[in-house]
């Protein structure tokens, strides 16, 4: 697209654009009800291990209990990938909110009983790594819905929206359990019972908004052959796709910047997790901080909201490398100002700036793997993308139970953690900067051609 026919660069007009786009608007739709119901079912899950009273865990428990959660399905999500730019991404949609609505009945239901058994978090593992796949086919699927220069708009709108529907969820479980509902296994169970209506839905709305072909992979891409074959091949597509990854060397120190923003992000959120539980709740009724820590997860939507605004111009004016190296900075710096001082309403304010951060990332990242990458190898490299995220965060979180005590509150945990967020920017800054001035193309200007680097 030359200078002369390109379209005016004002948020305005790109978010028109995108919102045009009715294949656009029925995938947000997609993506907000399952997420809405994403945050019923994940929320209650926490909640009821967290918050209940019949039930306490520590540090090393909480990370234990992520690990089991995300880790299995980042293991095979690099092989997920292969089958992502294999399969219909509208089957994708249908059937993985299907099967996870099926899930969910059994699990509610051992919830219920409050029983200490391994089959809850086998069934949970299988849903929560199913959800990974289908926001990794969404990711997949938005190049076919709108154009190459609306990508960062896009990528803000629907991963915002649906971030928020995921916080609603959160929210109004938590309404339902402190108004209608008990804070107990049968309250939680009930509000995790109630998220297979919302996969359902996303079902439908998929199935009756797209037709088989109309999310890709394209004809000419999609690989044909059996599943064994395809099993086969996976190794070989895995290998190819971090190959391709590492050849689009901006994209790839997006996704190193992002991988260490979420493992220190891991630390900051067990420690809020016990700050807001234990640190500032000396009555030691912990059924009362599920609805303090309701107002964490509002301020961190709130946060995820203006990044949705802002990110999209300021990527545009700056340059995406610039914006990120921004935020990784302003992280560390509200860290140590809103945090060190330990008060519940002031680490809000830290909760706010992470999220605003780690939201503004995610777009940014996205759209470079989006705009970088060719459509045959993206679900691999989102998938691999989602290993290192999941990964990191993890990690972060059992960094987090080994040097936080009990209650959260570490000054020189914290401090740690600030320098690591100011150190992850002059790396990036560094690194993705000089990258971007050395091809000439970052995502301030998507939808030119790239040249060629050597």
């Amino acid at each position: 697209m030359s200078a002369a026919t390109a379209p005016p660069r004002t948020q305005a007009h790109f978010l028109r654009a995108v919102l045009r786009q009715r294949g656009f608007r029925r995938l947000v739709a997609v993506r907000v009800v399952a997420q809405v119901g994403d945050g019923l079912f994940q929320g209650a899950l926490a909640g009821s291990v967290l918050f209940n009273p019949e039930q306490r865990a520590g540090g090393m428990a909480i990370a234990a209990g992520f690990a089991i959660l995300l880790l299995p399905y980042s293991l095979v999500g690099p092989y997920v990938g292969v089958f992502l730019d294999r399969w219909q991404r509208h089957s994708i949609i249908i059937v993985a909110n299907i099967v996870r609505a099926l899930l969910v009945v059994p699990i509610a239901v051992y919830v219920w009983g409050g029983e200490k058994s391994p089959i809850p978090f086998l069934l949970a593992l299988v849903a929560i790594g199913l959800n990974r796949f289908f926001l990794a086919g969404l990711s997949a699927a938005t190049p076919h819905v709108v154009a190459d220069h609306t990508l960062v708009t896009a990528n803000s709108l629907s991963g915002t929206l649906g971030s928020l529907s995921y916080t609603l969820g959160i929210g109004v479980g938590a309404a339902l359990i402190k108004t209608v509902l008990a804070t107990s296994f049968h309250g939680y169970a009930l509000v995790v019972g109630l998220a297979a209506l919302f996969y359902l839905v996303s079902a439908l709305i998929g199935r009756v908004s797209f037709a088989p072909d109309e999310l890709g992979p394209d004809a000419r891409d999609r690989r044909g052959g059996s599943i064994l074959a395809a099993l086969r091949e996976t190794s070989r597509g895995t290998v190819a796709g971090v190959r391709h990854l590492t050849a689009k060397r901006g994209a790839a120190y997006l996704v190193l910047a992002q991988a260490m923003f979420r493992l220190l992000y891991g630390v900051v959120l067990l420690a809020c997790l016990l700050l807001f539980r234990t640190g500032f709740n000396h009555g030691g009724d912990v059924t009362g901080s599920f609805g303090t820590i309701a107002n964490a997860f509002l301020a961190g939507g709130v946060g995820m909201l203006i990044a949705s605004f802002v990110t999209p111009p300021v990527a545009r004016r700056i340059g995406g490398w610039r914006w990120v190296a921004i935020v990784l900075a302003g992280t560390g710096l509200a860290i140590v100002g809103f945090g060190l001082p330990f008060d519940p309403v002031l680490l809000l304010g830290a909760v706010f700036v992470t999220n605003l951060a780690a939201q503004g990332i995610k777009i940014v990242t996205d759209t470079s793997l989006q705009h970088e990458c060719a459509d045959e190898y993206r679900g691999r490299v989102f998938s691999i993308n989602d290993t290192t995220f999941n990964i990191a965060l993890v990690a972060g979180m059992y960094l987090g139970a080994l040097t936080l005590p009990d209650t959260g509150r570490s000054v020189a945990v914290l401090c740690v953690v600030a320098a690591g967020y100011v150190l992850a920017a002059a790396g990036y800054a560094a690194l993705g900067g000089r990258w971007a001035r050395r091809v000439g193309d970052d995502i301030a200007g998507p939808g030119r051609t790239l040249p060629r680097v050597r």
